[in-house]
């Protein structure tokens, strides 16, 4: 068994298809399969259960497919570490933000990180926070600016800032008198979220007492995305609450659209950056930090 072998399974487990796996590991398709047959035959066991249609992972496999992306990981971070101790600033850096972070962070820090990381490639990607943490466990990524605490084990975090929110309801609605808002007033019926798994929606639901049983005069947007449901605000389908970082240098969001200060303290967020625990490149996270805290987005406090 070599480090080949648990690239090949764990492709394979992934893409449910040998040919894309093989694909993906830029080998030959009947080379990729003898492959996985010699290792079946030397554990004893089937890895994979396969049929004219579908490739599919056994029970037993499932599990050797889990210790594999572990050891994996594990391989990458010897590789890692010895990297960073030739040039500590240099090599690959996969950074994800949540949806609620990202297109307001990554216009204040992008120019300044490659100018004081030149030699750093650097990958961007956007998720939510349950799949940033489980793609941090499983090395897919390096780093992530999330607004939770880790539920993950085996995750270090730093605080970065901190943001409040802010009311955003339509121009001339009865709560728009210039005076700060109580969240917790604000009618729910009225209160737009973004879907499911945006912790964004959590953290607004539990602040203004929003329960899962919502009105049937409530507009279910099933929103992905922030920019969305601002959308729905102009056009006058309710009310939201807003990072301060998606507001504009002048304090605005767009036309048609109002915004007040919330009254409540509880009305903000702590942003920080997660990586593994085990994570080799010390150094290159801090100077990422250094460099945030640097170019903070407009609205937003130092932690």
């Amino acid at each position: 068994m070599n480090l080949r072998d648990l690239q090949y399974i764990v492709a394979v487990a992934e893409e449910g298809h040998f040919g894309h796996a093989s694909e993906r590991c830029n080998v030959s398709q009947p080379a990729l399969s003898g492959q996985i047959k010699k290792l079946e035959d030397s554990l004893g066991v089937k890895i994979f259960e396969r049929t004219n249609r579908r490739v599919s992972v056994t029970p037993v496999g499932a599990e050797i497919v889990q210790h594999a992306k572990r050891l994996l990981l594990i391989a990458d971070e010897i590789e890692a570490t010895a990297a960073a101790a030739a040039d500590p600033l240099a090599g690959r850096l996969r950074f994800g933000t949540i949806p609620t972070i990202g297109p307001y962070l990554w216009p204040e820090i992008l120019r300044p990180l490659k100018a004081a990381l030149p030699k750093v490639d650097l990958t961007l990607t956007e998720d939510v926070t349950e799949n940033l943490e489980r793609r941090l466990c499983s090395g897919e990524i390096d780093a992530a600016v999330t607004a939770t605490v880790p539920e993950e084990n085996g995750i270090a975090e730093i605080s970065l800032y901190h943001e409040p929110f802010v009311v955003a309801l339509p121009t001339g609605h009865a709560l728009d008198t210039g005076k700060p808002i109580d969240v917790t007033k604000i009618d729910s019926s009225e209160m737009l979220l973004l879907r499911d798994g945006h912790c964004l929606s959590d953290q607004v639901a539990k602040l203004c007492g929003i329960g899962r049983k919502r009105t049937s005069r409530e507009v279910d947007t099933r929103a992905s995305s922030l920019e969305t449901i601002i959308g729905l605000v102009a056009a006058g389908a309710g009310v939201t609450l807003l990072p301060a970082s998606a507001l504009g240098l002048d304090g605005r969001v767009r036309a048609g659209i109002s915004i007040a200060q919330a009254s409540n303290k509880a009305a903000a967020r702590k942003v920080r950056l997660i990586y593994r625990e085990t994570y080799p490149k010390a150094e290159l996270m801090k100077a990422v930090i250094d460099v945030i805290a640097k170019h903070l987005p407009p609205g937003v406090a130092a932690a």
